[in-house]
Parts: C-alpha cells; structure tokens; sequence
C-alpha cells in the first residue's frame, strides 16, 4: 500500500459543489448535458431524475441544501456516509437503474420516468437477506411500504435501496459480515423511516434526527469499532499460529448477528462496551459463537458420520454374513436364524458410533456454551446419556436373545419374543432415520418446514440440531432428487457387491487359519502369550483401508460415464477438427445468426412451451442439415454480411494474436461480396479443390445432359459454389483488365453471353467441347498466376489473353467456326487491330497496386483454380484449429437466444493483482541461463509458428529489418512475449474482448440493412493496403485491441452501449506503492489503462497522517482520454489496514464496490479470454432467467481451458488432469449431482444475490485458505444454485514446473486440510440429504482424505508383512495358499488404485468425448510413455503429506508458485529442501521395509512372489524419489549432478548466523521444518510421538536375528542393544568434542583420538568375532536397525524442542540431524549420479519431459544445450 506524508484530498463534508467538468467513471451523471454517448439513453436521464426528486423530504440540519442535491446526498448528510462512497453507489444505483429498465418486458409506456416495477424488484432482491433475517430472528422488517401504490412509495423504495448500498458501499472488511450490515441496516432504516414519517424527538421536542450523524460518522462510530474488534481477534491469532478456537473469525462475529442477543448487547447506537467488543480489550477473551474449530481427523467423522456409519455396518453385517463359509451367496446365510440375529448387532454397533459422535460434540464444541447458551450445553450432555442408554438398551437385549437361545437350545417362541422385543426397541431408535426418509421423498415439504420460522418446529427440531441462519431449506426437487439419488444408488451397490465377493469374503478362510493356528515359532520375545490376533489385525488392516476409500473409485468410474453422457447430449465434440467444420460451416451462419444475432420475438412466445419446441426443431435443422438452411442464407444476403462481419472479425482477432499467417486469413476469412458474384463466398479454405473434382466430372460426363452435369456437381454446396465464383470472377476480372469501349472488351463480353446463353436454355454441353475445359483452366491459371505476381510484366499478360484466346475461339466450341463467322457473332474483330498490332496488345490496363481488393479477390481466384489438396492443416497452429473447433461446435449446442445489447443484463468483470508481471521487460526476454538459453529465445522455440507470423504482421507495419525489435518495435516484441506467459497484459486482453465483442454487436443489433452493405462497401477500401483498424497500424494499436474493421462502421452508440453493460475492474493493491517507487510496474499498468478504455485500476492508498497514525483508501482510477493522464475517480476512506484475513479476498472486497452490473465474472491473474467466446456472453447471462431445478442459477459455472499444456510434458499432464476436472468433473456436478460449487474461477457470480450475502470469497485467516470454494460452500448453504455450461470457455494457465506444480497441489491440499475444520464443511456435511452429501464428500475433502488413505494402505501393508516376516509369523502360514491369495487380492486393488487409474480415467473418457476415442487412447499411451503415471503418484504423495499434516497439525499457508516458463535446471538443495520430508524420507523408510522384507521374509526366497508382492509398493519408492530428477530439466547431466553434489555439501555444512535464509543454511531450513510441530496442540504432539515409535520396531524386530543372539528369544538381547546406541553416541559426542575443541587449533590431537577411536571400535569387533557368536555381516544388518531408531529419537526430540533447546543435548540433536540428511541425500543422489553417468540417459529424458508427441524433442535438446545458430541468437 502506498505510504505518503501528505494529508488526503481535501474536500466538503459530503457531496462537492456541482462540478460540470469533474471526473467521472463510466456516465458523468453531474452534467446530463455533456457529449456522452451513455447519455441518449432516456432510461439514463429516468433513473437521474428519479435519484434527483428529493421533493419536499425534511432537509438536513447540518450543512445549507444546494439545488443540485439529491437523494443520494440526502441520505449522506443526513447519515454521515463520506463524498466518494455517495457519488460511487450514486453512479452504481443509475446505472443499475437503467439498465434494468431497458431490460423490462414489456417496455414502459413512458420511457422518460422510471418504472416502479423497476425499483421494486431492485429492492425486493438488494433486501431478500435482510428480510429472511428479520423473519429468523422474530423481528418486524424495518421497510415500511405501503399496499397501496403511491408515488411517493418508489421514492421510499428508492431509499431503502440507496441506503443499504451507501452501508455496504462503506463496510469494508465488514461486507463479510453481511448479517452484520443487516442489523446495521434495520437501525438505520428505522431512523429513516422516523425521518419520512416526521416523528418528534421525546427529549428536544425537536424532529428526529439520526442518532450518528456528521463528517464520516458512520465510518468512525458504525464500521471502526467492529472493524477493531475483528483486527483485535486477527492479532489475537498470532499470525494464524493460535488454534482456530481461541479467537473470533469473521464467522463466529457474523453469527454473533444470529441470536436476539444482538439487540440486548449491542444496541442502538453501539454500545462499545458491550461484551461482544471485549476482544478489543487486552485480557479479555470473547467466546467463538456457531461454531468451534478444532484440529482433528476426528472431525471428518463428525461432518460426515452418516457416511461412516454406513460403511461401518455394512462391513459387520458383510464379515457376520460371510463368517460361515458354507454359503455361496449373503442371501443364503441369511436365511439362517444365527446368521439373522448377529447381524443385529448392527444395532449395537450403530448406538455406539452415536455415543462417539454426541462425545465428539460435546468436546469439541464446549466452548460455544456460555451464561447465553446454557440450552446448547443442557442438549450435549442429553445427548451423551441419551446415546449411552441405547448402548445399555441393545446391549441388555442382545445378550438375553443368546441367553434365552442357550438356555432353550434352539430357537423357541420365548427366545423369538425376545428378538421382536429387540427390533421393536430398534424401531424406536430408527424413527428419526424413518422420518427423514420420508421427507427425503417429498423435498418440498422439508424445505417449507426448514424455510418457516414457527416456533413450534424449533421445539421439534432442537433435539436434532442448532438453529441456524444457513443451510435451511437446501433439498431439490423430486426429479433431481431421483437422478443424484439413481446415481448413488448404483454406485454403493457396485461397491458393497464388490467390498462383499472380492474384498471380505476372500479374508475369511486365512483369518480362521490364523487363528486356529498353534505352535508358532516366534523368532523374539513375544508379549501376547500364543494369540495370533495381533497379526490377524494386521492382515485385516489394508483390506480395511481399502474398504473404506475404495467408494471414491466407484464414484470416479461411473461419474466418468454419466459425465460423458450428458456431454453427449449436451452435442460436445461434435466437431472436433477442421474436416468436421467443412461439413457444417454451410450451416454455421443459420447457427450463428439463430445463436448470436437476437430475434423479434413476440413478448407472449417467449418461454412457452411452443416457442421451445419450434428452437428445438429449428437446433435439429441446423444440426444435421435438415431443410439445408444456408439456402435461406442466399436469398437474405444482409445475413450473410453480418456472418461475414463477425467471422472475419474472429479470423482478425487471429491474426491480431499471431495464430495465423496473412496467407491463412486470406485461407479463412469470408470476403465481401465483390465483383457481382452470386453466392455465397465461402472461406477459400472451404472450396479448394473443388473446382478441380468440377472439371473431372465434367470431363467424365462428356455426354450427359446440362440438368444431369449440374445436378450432379450442385449436390455438394462447396462445389457448386467455386463454379459459379470462379466463372463470375473470370468474367470481372478479363473485364476490368481490357480497356472499355475497345473491340477486345466486345469480344469478351459476348464471349461470355454465349456462355451465358447456352447454359439458360440448357444446351451448354451441346454447344461446348467439355474435353477442352483442363485445357481452358491451364490458360486461365497462367494469366492470373501472372497478374499476382508483384512485378506485373503486361506482356505476357497479353500473350497469354492471346493464347487463352485462341484456345477459347479455336478448340472450345464443338462446330468450328471459321473467321468470318467469329466476326458475325462478334467474337473476333470486324476490322484489323489499329497499328496493325496483335489482339489485346495496346488494350491490357493493370490496375494500380493500390488496389488492394482487386488483388485480394485475383489471388482468391487463383487459390481456387489451382489448389488440389483438401487444405486439412490449415490453419498451421493447433490452438487456432482448435478454438475454430469449439467455436463452431458450441453454435450447436444449446443455449438461450441473445437479447439485443441494450437489453442484455450489465456485468463486470473483476481481477485480483498483486505483483505479478505486467508486461515482460527486456531483460526478461534477453538475460540467458546458466544454459544460455533467454526466455524469448525459449518463447520462439515453443511457439515457432506464431513467431513467424509475428514477423510477417512487423514486416508488414513498417520493420526493415530484424534489429528493429529491439528498438522501434520493442513495446510489439514484449508484448508478444507476455502474451504467451501468465502475465496480467494477457488477462487484460482477454477480458477486453468483451468491451471489443459488445461494440460489435451493438451495431449489429442497430444498423439498419443499408449501413452494413454501405460498411461492407467501406470495409473493401481500406483491406490491407490502408489501415488495418481503426485509423492506424495495428502496431500503433498495440494491446488494446479496442479498434477493428467495423469499428470504423460505429455509430457511436455503440461505446455509450458497452460502457453501460460492462465494466473490467483490476484490484491492483498496492499499486499506489508502486507509483510511489517508481515500480516498471505500475507504468505498465497505466499502459493497459491507456489503451483499454472500460478499464478501471482500484488500489488501497496509505497516507501517514502522523508518525503513528496512518489512514487507509480504497481508490479508484482510469486513464482520461482527453486529459491524456490518469485520474482519481473515487477515494474512499477505510476504517484501518485492508488485511485483516487472507490476502486476496480481501482484495477482491474492497474493489468489489467499483464493480457494476448484476452480474460479476472473477478471473484470476493467470487466465485469457478469446474473442469468438466473448460474443456468446450475452447468451450465457440469460442463463439467470431460467430455472434450474426449483432455483435460478446464482453462479454460472463456466468451462475453462487450459492453455499451458503444450509447454513440456509435464505441463500436458496437469493441464489433462486439470481439463477433466473442470470440464467432465463440473458437469457431473452440476448434472446430474446438484452439488457443484465455485471451485476457482471463471464463474459468473449474481452480483446482488452474493453482495448481500458476504461477497465472493470468504477471508478468514487460514481456515479460508481456498478463499474461492468456500464462496460455493456459502451459496449452496445459503440456498443458491450453481450451474456449469460448456458452450462458453475461459482461457487458464496451469504451473509448468514440478516444484510449483508441487507447491500448488500443497496450497490445495493444505486449504481442503483446513476445510475439514470449518463450519460449512460441517453444515454442508448435516445440512444436505445423503446422497448430496456423498457427491459433496468425494469431490471436496473426501478426494484428499482418500489419497492419504492410499498412501497409509501401502504403509500400513508393508509395516504388516514386516512384523509377520520378523516375528516368525510369516514362515508358520507359509504354506497357507489362502493368505497369499487374499493377498493377491488385496494388492491387486491397491495398484490399481495406487498408479492414480481413478485420475486418469475421467481424462480418458473426457478426450475420447472431445478429440475421438483412439486419439484419447494415444494419449494415454503417449502419456504412459512420457512417465505421467511417475508424476501422478508422485503428486499422490504431496497431496497426502500437506492434507494430513495440516489437519494434525496445522501450519498451512498460501504458497506463491510463480507462474513463469520452466527451463532450468533445479538444484539437488532445491530438490532436496522441498521434498526431503513429503517425499524422500517416507520413500527411503519403504524402501528400508521392502530391503529388509527381502532379506527376512520366507515367502520374498521366491522372486517371482515377492515381485508379485512389492512391485506397486517399489514402484511408489522409485516415484517419490526420482519423479523431482526425471522432471527436472537436464536432471540427469553427469556436470551438472556433480556440481549440485558439490552445492549441496556447501548448504549442509553452511553456519550461517541468525538471519541465514533456508535456501542458505540446512539448520535454517531444518528449524522451518519443524514449523508446524510450534503451532499444534498438545493432541498433535503426542500423536507425533505415537508415529515416530514406529522407527524402534527395526530394532526390535533386527536383533534378534543378529549371530550374536545366538538364537535366543530372552527380552534381555533387546535390552543389551541399546548398549550399541549408548556406544555410538559416546563415540559420537567424543569425536564431535575433538573437533570442536582441537580440529583447528591441535590438529595432531583430533587425529590422535579419531586413531584411538577406530583402533579401539576394531580390537572390540575382533573380541566378539572371537568371543561370541557375532558374524561379520552383522555389523551391516545391525546398521538397519540402530540408524532407523536415531532418526526416532530426532524425530521425537524435535516435538520436546521447547524442553531441549536450552540444554546441552539440543547441540547434539543438531549435529546428528545434519548426518541424517547428508545419509538422505547420499542415498537419493547414488541412483541420480549413476543414471547421468549412464551414457544416452540425459537425451532420453530431454525427450521424455519437453516432447510434443516426439516431435521436438531434438529441437528442445538443443535448447537445453544453449547450442544457438547465429541466425538465432541476433533475436
């Protein structure tokens, strides 16, 4: 933020005086006379005056009333609200106003007044949230309207609206507290009301008067003393290190607003010395309210304890079922009376997880009960006992059923009465499950009861759940309900049929081995007496695991079908390439024009069921051609010109971006309908070749008729089409070349009435030779060849007229006619040629250069002469061919008809920055890498294609040569650059595509017939040669992009048009700092604002006041056009610092309130936008009128597309991942699952709906990490509905790396780890039916939760088969086949599971939608080959290790990934720092279990068996630690290995003093290690503590193998090897000392004792070698015993650090850490070195990473090399 010494503006209280030429935003409503093209609209001058009659309201005491005031500025004196918040939600409210009133349907009688329909839906939406408060809460609603409909109502109506914006609009961090500007709004609208209703003040006997009021009072005494608190609780955080539940975040002080407290507490006017401000005061804490966040995995069983209770269940019922092996099926066993009443334990088991959850409860939500909520506490102890009784009950009941069964020996009557007594006691228990599932099947009726505030039904339902504002009334409708419901249904039965047959029953038979197995021989000291039950657990534990999370497989594969199912029926990839696009563009413009262009609709069809079905029948036509539609197109050419306008402006776009070559545009682009051709003129690229498939079938059918020839050649389109241009442009161009009124112009001229003739009276092929036609078209391709060429030579453009001539005259007609007759019918001159020269020779006339068309349209006929290749590739560059594709495939899909502009709903678009590149400076693009290798240099590589076309468009705008990039066309070069990067130069051109799009449309919908045939006539003159847009080259244009074609056309309308309907807000945030250094930066950001003029810049001003005093701005600026500088717009004042919670939610807030429109689009910093998709946004807003279910949509999910992919290997894989998620996962979500929510942008939020409701994002400190989904979380608890549409996509870029890939996956991984803690989780979790909350699980936390479980599988698995392999377990069943074929089983699904086949699937079936089946299989191939199932178990490993420990122990925080181009190479440190203990350490402890596993286990004597074994299990080791290597550019070069060896000697051993950074020092890097054991609870330390004893079971289970036991079994051998621990660290500490206290000083005394040290360790090794049984090869063996139990005691030192730091052992800790991570990275740097010393291996990994489909690779290699041809390198 910017810091200043100088006081802020200064100004009047309130509103200035009527500046007529002050700065405005987007309409200057202080001056309606000004040349504002905003301002012909009369809805404009309707909504001012409706804002200006303040009439005869009381005026304000304080400050004298001027004229031009109105009621804005009424409500501003009267309420101390400041200048700039005013005039803001002034401009917002007309604007708004207006525009609604131009949507209205029907129109107003009166365009001129306001309709007070308008304002009365306003207030009846900007108020809905205050109304349903009012209602909760049992409080009359303080919006006073009248029944009857007065005037003077709308004017109420209108201050009600203006009031609550002018709160809002001055809240700040307290519009994430929107019950809180509720109560803010019902006192402030009872003051108003007493104002209008004149009521007189008891106590002065004056008129009342608000009870805050003058300059910026309600910011000082409304916003500033809940601000403060909010800030006090922030710092009471301690930076978001204390636990979550010892401070108030933004939640717990919104929820304060949920109780009648409120009103007692607070008051009116706040009472600041109420208890809810106490966290303001020193010492004094406040209670969370609503809610407790506690760190625990325990929570994930709380939120969703439906879920587990079902899995729970089943797995009894199924292991009771299938205990008795007789039974081939469950239905058989359950016929068996045994069998039936153990599965009634069920019960027992059902009350006890209830007990569990209401414990659960009570412990972790004590906090919330306080003197206020003593209710809450009563009803958890309830709870308890209640759940406790019925533990008692069924356990009382279970028993007597056996007694009695025992007793009698059979199953009598008396013991059938006790079962029935039984079930009648668990029918009870079931009658709340009963009654919820009753209401499930009639949604509407829980959704009334939950929606309705009877106190009676808050007596019902206290029992089963708080009061809450949120998440009431959420169930669907009933057919929704069946889909989600038939989806889930399917789903589980799969699992449980599978879990049953594959997973259980297969376990049973080896666990009834085990457990009757006698006489094992136990190889140690065994603690359990002879019960195998220890290891029947174990065998047990993986099946478990995977039992639980295998429900997220099912749930991937049938969501993969069902995904690609509904894309199917939504026409997804229909057209797929461009081959597929030549069969529909016939039909594309009726697409274009029935999609985009709006129709006369009569204001009674719209939305009827008959409207509908005529769309649906016309969708069919213009899908598949019926009625061929682009007949239509022909008879009304003005279509055809508005197709044409639009395509080639998408075509110029195109090029505008490089994608294509001027060749392609002239390939793609439709031409004007010039030289009097008669049809329509298809892009060349549509019609080459066809004129040659023309003449062979003319050639073919010599004989046949003229009809038959014609029919046969006119049934396909294109060709009928080249034909008659290529015979109309013929006939012109010979024309136009041949001087009028000369004997030549005749000749031709009749020439061509013959043709003409004859082809009327059908007796063409009659009169003509057909044979001689190729002829003929040689000729003709000659003559045009030569006028194309850029040297014009007329003579042998005469001799070929002359050549052409005589084949024409001579060998066409089939009666020869001789001279004479040539002369009577005019085709030869009557007199020799003047001069007595040959035909044509004097009357050849060029046209002059400068004209352009001619030259255009000459080399359009020669393409279409001359091509004889179906032109597939063009154009050249995939991107290009692939938005053509979407494009054009999207048309024909459905979607809601375009309203005209004027009538379209307004939104804005709105973009978070904060320091992120701008625009690439030049020493960006030329400073080398170590490989010097520049970024541009990369950029032309990647992009080679566009680099060239770059060229090609400079050279055409004046470049001479190629060294004038750097000068006169830098600015051109760096925005070239950025617009391949993620950089905001990028977003911004993107987003400007709408203001671009919405001009252009604009005009369409108002220019009448005659201007576009006038502006297709205009357009002609200035192609090419003149200007490329608006008056200048496109150079001079540079990003703006803001002029075109027809932009030439406007009006002027239409600037005022798309002000009005659209607005691009940046929150730069601390660009005032920027200006304040001089920052590049922030002048690149006022190059964008310069040349994009619906850009606005809103940032956070700091001024220092004092020395300790510092006043906070929200500002907003643009650049004046005329003024030719930038200006302040609006400055408003905050209450203090704008970051109290997360970073960028804060800073999307406070620009929030610059944003316009009822809709607004977030879009992040790394995304684009196109121009083809920004046409179709008018269509996706109307998306807010239809129902979806028994809801409008509230967010419009919107398709995104990942453009990074094609950057390495690396970047395919994350951007495929990524593709899937956003596009198959959405629309699955959204359809038929009804649970999609906001997971990061391009969603279009209701602007008003979320503004009322705490705004887009939620920003509490840390546990809104992923401030974006919980958007989505609070609009589905808040009753909003989120949709998802695919015919509209939104450019995004991915990181490209590994390491930021790696960070990215940490920050979500970390921000789904905090979800689990947060409310909405919870409520979500209790709030939705069942089956919404299983779609609600396994696409959120769910999804985390399970990949930890995949990881603690293989854990848990091999720790199992160690124990079994150490303890003699293993030998004893090894000749049991049915343990290893359960084991088979089990492995088999862990896999599967582990190669990460349930990422990859929804890829596979999302390609094989949208590029074909075998090219998605490619893929998947090339995809393998290129290692990506390395990647993906590797990106396993980071989620599992950032999710687990963030819930254990927190520590989460937002990781800036860079978003820059990855070319170098990552040191070892680097790699090292970052993984070493997500990945390294965990791969090198597996890898330990499998080696020793080998080493002990009888079953691993057997290859193949213990390949079979551990092969998924290694191939996890070999992911986690080579995946940072492979991906890693030039990872495995022998130099560079061995300097990163080298490098990394030097940060381990590195001292650094106190201010070392982690990428200095290791002891700096190892103390942040261990941040997160400083911030976590006491639970969380002991639970570290219970982990790391798993290091001490290698010794254990080790020693006793050893030679020297001897073979003995006695505890005391594992007592008597702690004497080698005791050893290893006196030696250590003595050497350690020598060092310390003699290495440098008394060299000759180190050495002395390091000799004494090995002599000695050697005559001890010879004494037992001699002495005891000791073998040699136990001194290694015992090395994997004793090293894994250091890194135990480090491990557990770490956690007692506050204890330890102060003593004398902390020192050694240290030291031996340091040995431990150079062993680490000893061990993962042996199979580095070896690989690059490999000869071929650096290549083959070149290739593996930068390779587009092994196409590149060589060229990529050469980069990497910095092997640059001079040629090269001058760039």
């Amino acid at each position: 933020m910017a810091s200043r010494q100088r006081p802020p503006p200064s100004g009047p209280p309130h509103r200035s005086p009527d500046h007529r030429n002050s700065t405005y935003n987007i309409i200057p409503i202080h001056n309606l006379l000004a040349d504002h093209p905003s301002l012909r609209f009369p809805e404009v001058r309707a909504a001012t005056a409706a804002i200006r009659a303040v009439g005869d309201l009381r005026r304000p005491p304080f400050v004298p009333w001027q004229p031009h005031y109105d009621l804005l500025d009424w409500l501003g004196l009267f309420f101390g609200f400041q200048a700039a918040n005013v005039s803001n939600q002034r401009e917002h409210l007309v604007l708004h106003l207006a525009n609604a009133q131009m949507r209205l349907q029907p129109p107003p009688d009166s365009v001129d007044t306001l309709d007070p329909t308008v304002i009365r839906r306003f207030r009846r939406k900007l108020l809905n949230n205050y109304t349903h408060w009012c209602s909760f809460l049992g409080r009359k609603s303080n919006i006073w309207i009248s029944d009857n409909r007065r005037s003077t109502d709308s004017r109420r109506e209108l201050l009600y609206v203006a009031l609550y914006l002018l709160i809002w609009g001055e809240s700040a961090n307290l519009r994430f507290i929107p019950e809180c500007i509720c109560y803010i709004f019902h006192h402030m609208a009872m003051e108003l009301n007493k104002i209008l209703e004149d009521y007189i003040d008891e106590n002065t006997g004056m008129p009342v008067l608000p009870s805050i009021s003058g300059e910026n009072a309600f910011l000082e005494h409304v916003v500033k003393p809940i601000y403060n608190t909010v800030k006090a609780e922030v710092e009471n955080s301690r930076n978001g290190t204390a636990p979550h539940s010892h401070w108030r975040n933004y939640d717990d002080v919104n929820e304060y607003f949920w109780s009648r407290r409120c009103f007692d507490k607070l008051k009116w006017p706040i009472d600041t010395g109420s208890s809810f401000f106490w966290g303001a005061v020193k010492g004094k804490t406040v209670g969370k309210t609503g809610f407790v966040e506690q760190r625990s995995f325990l929570n994930l069983f709380r939120s969703f304890d439906k879920l587990w209770i079902m899995l729970v269940l089943f797995l009894q019922a199924a292991i009771v079922v299938s205990w008795k092996e007789r039974y081939a099926y469950p239905w058989q066993a359950l016929r068996d009376k045994d069998v039936q009443v153990k599965v009634l334990s069920v019960f027992i088991t059902w009350s006890v997880l209830r007990f569990v959850k209401s414990v659960l409860d009570g412990v972790m939500q004590y906090k919330l009960v306080s003197r206020e909520t003593l209710w809450l506490g009563v009803r958890m102890v309830l709870k308890v006992v209640v759940s406790a009784i019925w533990i008692v009950i069924f356990v009382v009941f279970y028993v007597k059923i056996w007694d009695q069964r025992n007793h009698d020996r059979r199953w009598s009557s008396a013991a059938n009465r006790r079962i029935v007594t039984f079930l009648e006691a668990g029918f009870v228990f079931l009658i709340p499950e009963i009654l919820a599932l009753s209401l499930f099947f009639i949604p509407w009726i829980r959704n009334f009861l939950e929606n309705t505030n009877w106190r009676i039904l808050y007596m019902v339902t206290w029992w089963f759940q708080s009061r809450s504002f949120v998440g009431r009334g959420l169930r669907e409708g009933l057919v929704d309900n069946i889909k989600y419901s038939l989806f889930w249904i399917v789903v589980l039965a799969t699992k449980f049929c599978f879990s049953y047959f594959m997973q259980i029953k297969p376990m049973i038979r080896p666990t009834k081995d085990l457990l009757d197995l006698q006489g094992v021989t136990y190889e140690w000291h065994e603690f359990f007496g002879n019960s195998n039950r220890f290891a029947v657990g174990l065998l047990w534990a993986p099946v478990v695991l995977i039992y639980l999370m295998d429900l997220q497989i099912w749930y991937s594969i049938y969501s993969s079908v069902v995904g690609m199912g509904v894309g199917l029926f939504n026409h997804l990839g229909e057209i797929r390439n461009m081959q597929q696009l030549r069969l529909r563009f016939q039909f594309f413009a009726s697409a274009m024009q029935f999609n985009l262009m709006p129709e006369e609709q009569m204001l009674n069809q719209i939305g009827t069921f008959k409207s509908k079905f005529k769309d649906a029948i016309h969708r069919l036509k213009l899908r598949y051609g019926f009625g061929r539609p682009f007949k239509k197109l022909e008879s009304n050419q003005i279509e055809a010109q508005k197709f044409a306008l639009v395509w080639n402006e998408i075509i110029l776009t195109f090029r505008e971006e490089d994608i294509v070559s001027d060749r392609e545009v002239e390939l793609l682009e439709l031409p004007e309908n010039t030289w009097n051709v008669r049809v329509v003129r298809w892009p060349c690229l549509l019609l080459c070749n066809e004129l040659l498939l023309a003449l062979s079938q003319a050639k073919e059918l010599v004989d046949a008729p003229d009809k038959w020839l014609w029919y046969k050649m006119a049934k396909n389109e294109y060709r009928r089409c080249a034909v008659i241009e290529a015979y109309e442009s013929l006939k012109h161009l010979l024309l136009t070349i041949v001087k009028l009124n000369t004997p030549e112009h005749s000749i031709i001229t009749t020439f061509f009435q013959e043709i003409d003739n004859s082809i009327e009276i059908e007796k063409f092929t009659k009169t003509f030779n057909m044979l001689m036609l190729p002829k003929l078209h040689s000729q003709l391709i000659t003559l045009v060849g030569l006028l194309i060429k850029p040297e014009k030579n007329v003579n042998k453009a005469v001799n070929s007229l002359q050549a052409l001539y005589e084949v024409a005259t001579r060998d066409f007609f089939k009666d020869k006619r001789n001279m004479d007759q040539l002369k009577e019918d005019g085709l030869a001159p009557q007199r020799p040629v003047s001069g007595g020269g040959l035909l044509f020779e004097n009357v050849v006339e060029l046209p002059g250069l400068e004209n352009e068309i001619f030259y255009r349209q000459a080399r359009r006929l020669h393409m279409i002469l001359t091509s004889h290749d179906a032109m597939n590739n063009v154009p050249v560059n995939l991107e290009a061919r692939r938005r053509i594709a979407f494009f054009s495939n999207s048309l024909f899909m459905n979607m809601p008809h375009a309203p005209q502009v004027e009538k379209m709903m307004a939104f804005s678009v709105l973009t978070p920055y904060y320091n992120e590149e701008v625009v690439y400076n030049k020493e960006q693009l030329r400073t080398e890498n170590e490989d010097g290798v520049s970024t541009l240099y990369y950029l032309q590589t990647i992009y080679a294609d566009e680099w060239k076309n770059f060229l090609e468009r400079m050279k055409r705008e004046g470049m001479k040569s190629d060294d004038e990039l750097w000068t006169v066309k830098l600015r051109d070069l760096r925005l070239w650059a950025s617009y391949r990067g993620q950089t905001l130069a990028r977003t911004v051109r993107g987003m400007m595509y709408y203001y671009r799009a919405l001009k252009m449309l604009a005009f369409l919908d108002s220019a009448a017939e005659v201007d576009i045939r006038e502006g297709s006539v205009e357009l002609r003159s200035m192609r090419r040669g003149g200007s490329d847009g608006g008056g200048g080259t496109m150079a001079a244009r540079g990003i703006s992009r803001a002029n075109s074609t027809v932009s030439t056309l406007f009006k002027g309308h239409e600037y005022g048009t798309a002000l009005m309907k659209y607005t691009y807000v940046v929150a730069c945030q601390i660009y005032g700092t920027q200006k304040v250094k001089k920052d590049p930066h922030a002048d690149e950001i006022l190059y964008l604002m310069k040349n994009n003029e619906a850009l606005r810049v809103a940032y956070v001003d700091e001024v220092v006041v004092s020395q300790s005093v510092s006043e906070y701005y929200s500002v907003l600026v643009k650049y004046d056009q005329e003024l030719g500088k930038e200006v302040e717009i609006y400055r408003v004042k905050l209450p203090g610092p704008l970051k109290l919670g997360e970073g960028k939610p804060e800073n999307q807030n406070h620009a929030m309130i610059f944003t316009r429109g009822d809709a607004v689009q977030t879009i992040d910093m790394n995304q684009d936008n196109y121009f083809e998709e920004a046409l179709k946004m008018r269509n996706l807003l109307e998306e807010y009128r239809s129902y979806y279910g028994i809801r409008k949509p509230t967010i419009l999910g919107v398709r995104e597309n990942i453009f990074t992919g094609s950057v390495s290997s690396l970047a395919w894989f994350m951007s495929a991942q990524e593709t899937s998620f956003v596009t198959l996962g959405q629309r699955v979500l959204a359809n038929p699952l009804k649970i999609r929510l906001h997971y990061g942008h391009p969603d279009v939020f209701d602007r008003f709906w979320f503004l009322t409701r705490g705004g887009i994002s939620k920003a509490s400190r840390l546990i809104n990490l992923s401030e974006d989904i919980f958007a989505g979380f609070n609009c589905t608890l808040r009753g909003g509905n989120v949709t998802h549409h695919e015919y509209i996509q939104v450019g995004k870029g991915r990181d490209v790396g590994l390491n930021q890939v790696s960070m990215f996956e940490a920050k979500v991984a970390s921000g789904n780890g905090e979800q689990v803690l947060s409310r909405d989780v919870y409520r979500l979790g209790h709030r939705l039916d069942f089956f919404r909350m299983l779609s609600f699980y396994y696409t959120t936390v769910g999804f985390f939760f399970n990949t930890l479980m995949i990881s603690l599988t293989v854990y848990v698995f091999l720790w199992g088969r160690l124990y079994l392999a150490l303890s003699g377990v293993e030998s004893s069943v090894a000749k049991n086949a049915n343990t290893n074929r359960a084991l088979g089983t089990i492995l088999n699904q862990q896999f599967i599971v582990q190669l990460g086949l349930f990422t990859a699937l929804p890829m596979i079936v999302e390609n094989s939608l949208e590029l074909g089946f075998l090219a998605a299989i490619w893929d998947f191939i090339t995809m393998q080959l290129q290692l990506s199932s390395v990647f993906f178990t590797f990106s396993l490993g980071t989620r599992a290790h950032y999710f687990g420990r963030t819930i254990l122990h927190g520590g989460a925080k937002y990781r800036a990934t860079g978003r820059g181009f990855v070319v170098e190479h990552k040191k070892f440190a680097e790699n090292y720092r970052l993984y070493a203990r997500s990945h390294f350490v965990k791969a090198i402890e597996l890898g330990l279990i499998l080696t020793i596993y080998a080493g002990y286990s009888p079953i691993a004597k057997g290859t193949f068996t213990y390949i079979a074994l551990t092969i998924s299990s290694w191939f996890l080791v070999f992911s986690w630690i080579m995946a940072p290597f492979v991906f890693n550019p030039s990872g495995f070069d022998w130099l560079k290995t061995v300097y990163d060896f080298e490098d990394f000697m030097d940060w381990i051993w590195f001292r650094g003093g106190v201010f070392a950074k982690s990428d200095e020092s290791w002891e700096a890097w190892w103390y942040e290690e261990q941040d997160h054991l400083r911030t976590t609870g006491i639970f969380g330390k002991i639970f570290e503590i219970i982990l790391d004893l798993r290091f001490f079971f290698f010794q254990y289970g080790i020693v006793y193998q050893l030679g020297i036991a001897a073979g003995s079994k006695s505890i005391v051998v594992y007592l008597l090897s702690w004497i080698y621990i005791i050893v290893a660290l006196v030696i250590y500490s003595i050497i350690a000392y020598a060092r310390e206290n003699y290495a440098a000083k008394d060299h000759i005394y180190y050495r002395l004792i390091q000799f004494l040290v090995i002599i000695l360790g050697s005559l001890i090794i010879a004494a037992m070698i001699q002495f005891t049984e000791f073998e040699f090869l136990d001194l290694f063996t015992s090395l994997l015993a004793f090293i894994p139990t250091g890194w135990g005691f480090l491990l557990i030192a770490q956690v007692f650090r506050p204890v330890l730091k102060n003593t004398w052992i902390w020192g050694t800790v240290v030291s031996v850490a340091r040995l431990y991570d150079i062993l680490f990275g000893v061990i993962i740097m042996t199979p580095v070195a070896f690989l690059s010393w490999m000869p071929g291996f650096q290549s083959m990994q070149t290739r593996i990473l930068f390779n587009d489909a092994f196409s590149r690779g060589l060229q990529i290699f050469k980069i990497l090399s910095g092997k640059k041809s001079k040629v090269e390198k001058q760039y």
